[in-house]
């Protein structure tokens, strides 16, 4: 307090504003002190203790067990968090107040995400996760995504005070380095039961609460300035440089940590524009990825190449822009086109599943017409080009998002409706929006004459176009596509889906700025060089080591589309994009062609060679790169660069804001691996096999939450999955199992990944995978045969599982081989194991005699079962108390089939099992089901009609047993 003043000042009393700043930190940091110490002091060993550890493995308790339930350092907490709300709302305040100019609007954003982060402070402290889960992750996790942007922005409005700039900087890195490093000790704990890493993972998790308090805290060297009546005494909210270093020189240091994000003029019609070309650029991308999810339907269910496949080349269109009038026309009515591209969006509501891929077909083909024209037309005006490509490329990166947050499904695919998560309605009035908004300035160059004479090789510059095109769309339109190349199975040994995809768009996003801003040093061929080395350890590595590569790759993928696309738009685009197209089409078929080598002519050629893949994509790219070199060497390097163009700003923040979206994605999407069984008093496991036809309906729509809604009600704790590998362009570049594992609560083996080239086998288990391996069945004539050999910790006993899918009826040799591989395999392990397949034999007869078989030591569910000859489950060292088969309704072509066993437990229970191995008639005795105990019983929802189609069939109730 200061005393009193004279009359004519009209201060009676002051207050420095810097107490405002000390109060909010003392009483912030009491807050946390207190409970900490009152829960140290009273319940030690509780708040130490965590799902898998206590004291002393465990030794520090984190800080959601501090201040979570535990009365009374909840109460403790609580009290003094209330309390901080009013000096930080102060503070918010006065930061307004201190940096707020006449015209600049970044002061009154920084100060709404500075209330918006002190509501959500109340929101995760007042809700706890007992009260409702959810809610408190979603209050926390959107404190932590604000964090971010106030970060920046205090930085960003900094007053000209050395000292407080370098304290936030040093505060803001120590915040944010801190984050990778628990993370990672999180990850130890959760996934990998690390003794004692939750205790490192919770000094961490302290730090981050230091640093933040601190961070606001230095806001005590600027408010010295203040005193409240409130009144400036220094000068400073007017940008008075009171330092002794010049102003130009801290405004340097401060851009340097920024970016230079916020010194864009801000205005919302940029900011409109904007948001129209990248939303759409994510139409464009969703209808592109789109359409090979449709096309696949017709040859899934001809069994072979049904003619709709020639709907690939709908990206073709733009040869038509060879035609000079038709050009002519093109362009001049590119609203038109680009609102007919939309038709692609409107699929939806076309039933028929021909006529839906019709018009997805066209609208691919007016889509690509359309921004073909488009980049043709803004080609003469380097900034408005730069400024499409970009939201081109940026459109990728948000589709690629928008698939993490549905779980690799595109909300506004064709596939998808209201019934499976589908917001195709809300999609489509947002993309006639963006498309109005678009096409609102007139085409620079009509098309009625070329643009003269260019620099470069249009021939060369399609051969690029068509190589990033495909590197784009089969690796990058969803992140976990290269993430499953890599995967190996248990334990984990690399990246997973949920949360590690962030790096691939991080990867994306660094490449893609790179490449606009250096456009010449990404398009060198030494860069050129790195990019092949990321895509050959891609291809030829597993795990971290395969995924550094991958990342390597994503960021000289984005990095060289621009310079691509660039020199491809100022060439005939009937070329550059209508032959480039036609290559990239080529590329997708080979694609396909190296795994459905069995069903395609000339198919064996190319089998198994996803190598040659990567070399032709890479050699096409590199055609493109001798085009721009070429282009590069007779032009001066400052022609034509839009460097102080701000449309490159808006991108970059666009960007941001797509980051956040999808590391708040991430962190919804952590998995808890805390799964429970669904009859643990039981010990029993509830196990199926199912071949999910890729996860396309008989109606074309995407079929995961009808599977989810019947494992779910069948309550089965382990099931295999066949025909599940969807990560290729034809199929969408998706993966069911995310879906599945995330929702129903279970832990997933991919099993082998896209680049082993088999249709897929995944597991799905409510137990924890102790390990797992892949194998590649011997397969000298047909498809690959993809197995899975998983060890579950099943109520503390180990039990393996194994996961297989057989070669084809019409490859004898290759499916008596197979027989002989996987009896050995399976006879290889001495515990108690179950094997979910699909064999392709009859009951009793031929290979069957193989794999239920002295070699294998499996027995046949129920050899009475004679209606078989796909799906078998086989068992051993387990009892084994009923088995079902349930309808498939419209899902799929195949039955669920399920069984029940029950874990032994004591040597006594084991010594009975291993007597009924070699008694057949005794282990296969029936039993009603009013005989066996209410946990080991099916549930009585699908007897008779059953509900959505699904029911008892073959022998119309399940089948039980008790010997």
């Amino acid at each position: 307090m200061s005393k009193y003043k004279d009359k004519e000042s009209g201060t009676v009393v002051a207050l420095n504003a810097k107490w405002i700043s000390w109060a909010h930190t003392v009483v912030a940091y009491t807050a946390f002190l207190s409970a900490l110490s009152v829960g140290i002091y009273l319940h030690y060993h509780k708040i130490v203790q965590n799902e898998f550890y206590g004291y002393p493995d465990e030794w520090f308790p984190s800080v959601s067990a501090t201040i979570g339930d535990r009365y009374p350092e909840r109460s403790f907490f609580m009290l003094f968090i209330a309390i901080t709300s009013g000096p930080r709302f102060a503070l918010v305040a006065l930061w307004y107040l201190l940096t707020a100019k006449p015209g600049r609007v970044l002061p009154k954003f920084v100060a709404g995400v500075g209330i918006f982060r002190t509501l959500t402070c109340g929101g995760w402290t007042y809700i706890t996760s007992t009260d409702d889960h959810d809610w408190h992750d979603i209050f926390m996790i959107s404190y932590l995504v604000a964090t971010i942007p106030w970060t920046a922005g205090c930085i960003a409005l900094s007053p000209p005070n050395p000292k407080a700039i370098k304290y936030r900087r040093y505060l803001a890195t120590a915040f944010f380095g801190t984050i990778p490093v628990m993370v990672y000790f999180f990850v130890q704990h959760k996934i990998h039961r690390v003794a004692g890493a939750y205790t490192i993972y919770s000094f961490f998790e302290w730090s981050l609460i230091l640093f933040d308090v601190a961070f606001d805290a230095v806001t005590a060297l600027d408010f010295e300035t203040f005193e409240i009546v409130v009144r400036d005494v220094k000068g400073l909210s007017k940008g008075v440089n009171v330092s002794s270093k010049p102003t130009a020189v801290i405004e340097k240091e401060k851009r340097r940590v920024t970016g230079g994000i916020f010194d864009v003029k801000f205005t919302w019609s940029e900011v409109f524009d904007t948001a129209a070309e990248i939303y759409h650029g994510f139409v464009f991308w969703s209808t592109l990825t789109g359409l090979g999810v449709v096309i696949w339907y017709f040859p899934l269910w001809h069994m072979g190449i049904s003619g709709y496949e020639a709907f690939v080349m709908s990206t073709i269109s733009p040869l038509l822009l060879g035609i000079k009038p038709l050009r002519s026309l093109v362009i001049q009515n590119l609203r038109v086109c680009h609102f007919l591209s939309l038709a692609g969006l409107l699929a939806w509501q076309v039933k028929d599943p021909a006529y839906r891929l019709f018009t997805v077909g066209f609208g691919v083909a007016m889509s690509c017409l359309a921004w073909a024209a488009t980049l043709y037309s803004e080609s003469v005006h380097e900034v408005r080009l730069e400024s499409k490509i970009l939201a081109w490329l940026v459109g990728l990166i948000m589709s690629s998002t928008a698939k993490f947050a549905w779980q690799t499904n595109n909300p506004i695919w064709p596939i998808m409706h209201d019934a499976n998560g589908g917001y195709n309605r809300t999609g489509l009035v947002l993309a006639v929006l963006a498309m109005l908004r678009f096409t609102r300035k007139a085409p620079l160059n009509t098309g009625a004459a070329t643009n003269g004479k260019q620099d470069g090789s249009s021939l060369l510059a399609a051969l690029g176009v068509g190589g990033i095109f495909f590197g784009l769309h089969s690796l990058l339109s969803d992140t976990s596509t290269m993430i499953l190349w890599v995967w190996e199975g248990y334990p984990v040994r690399g990246p997973l889906s949920a949360p590690h995809g962030w790096f691939t768009v991080a990867a994306m996003t660094a490449g893609l700025l790179i490449g606009i801003r250096q456009p010449r040093l990404v398009s060198s061929w030494s860069v050129y060089g790195v990019g092949c080395l990321g895509a050959a350890i891609l291809t030829l590595y597993p795990n971290w080591f395969g995924y550094m590569g991958a990342l390597t790759t994503a960021f000289y993928l984005t990095a060289i589309a621009p310079p691509l696309l660039t020199a491809a738009s100022k060439q005939s685009p009937a070329t550059t994009f209508g032959l480039g197209f036609f290559i990239y089409n080529l590329l997708v078929l080979f694609h396909v062609w190296v795994v459905a080598y069995a069903f395609v002519p000339g198919g064996p050629l190319v089998r198994e060679h996803t190598d040659w893949i990567m070399t032709t994509m890479m050699l096409l790219i590199g055609a493109g790169i001798f085009n721009l070199t070429s282009i590069n060497s007779r032009r001066q390097e400052s022609r034509g660069r839009p460097s102080r163009s701000q449309h490159r700003k808006y991108h970059t923040l666009a960007l941001g804001i797509i980051n956040l979206f999808f590391i708040g994605a991430a962190i919804r999407r952590f998995p808890t691996n805390d799964y429970k069984p669904y009859h643990e008093d039981s010990r029993l496991i509830t196990a199926g096999i199912w071949t999910i036809h890729f996860s396309l309906d008989n109606d074309m729509w995407s079929s995961e939450y009808r599977m989810r809604d019947l494992i779910k009600e069948l309550e089965i704790d382990v099931i295999g999955l066949l025909e599940s590998d969807l990560q290729r362009i034809i199929m969408g570049n998706r993966d069911t199992t995310q879906f599945l594992a995330e929702d129903l609560g279970m832990y997933v083996d991919y099993g082998p990944g896209p680049n082993k080239h088999t249709w897929g086998a995944a597991l799905l288990s409510k137990f924890p995978i102790v390990n797992s391996t892949h194998h590649l069945l011997p397969s000298p004539v047909g498809e690959l045969a993809p197995a899975i050999h998983a060890t579950l910790d099943a109520y503390g006993e180990l039990v393996d599982v194994f996961v297989f899918h057989s070669g084809q009826e019409e490859d004898p040799e290759d499916r008596r081989l197979q027989s002989e591989y996987l009896a050995k395999l399976m006879g290889s392990s001495p515990r108690p194991s179950i094997l979910l397949s699909y064999l392709v034999t009859k009951p009793l007869e031929g290979n069957y005699n193989t794999y239920v078989s002295e070699t294998s030591g499996m027995h046949d569910v129920d050899p009475r079962d004679w209606d078989r000859w796909c799906e078998y489950i086989l068992y051993k060292r387990l009892q084994r108390v009923g088995y079902a088969r349930v309808s498939r309704s419209t899902i799929t072509d195949t039955e669920l089939q399920v069984a029940k066993f029950v874990v032994p437990k004591s040597g006594e229970e084991k010594a009975q099992i291993a007597a009924l191995e070699n008694d057949q008639e005794l282990r296969n005795r029936k039993a009603g089901e009013h005989e066996v105990p209410e946990g080991w019983r099916f549930p009585a929802l699908f007897r008779g009609e059953g509900v959505r189609g699904h029911r008892y069939h073959v022998f119309n109730e399940p089948w039980y047993y008790k010997p």
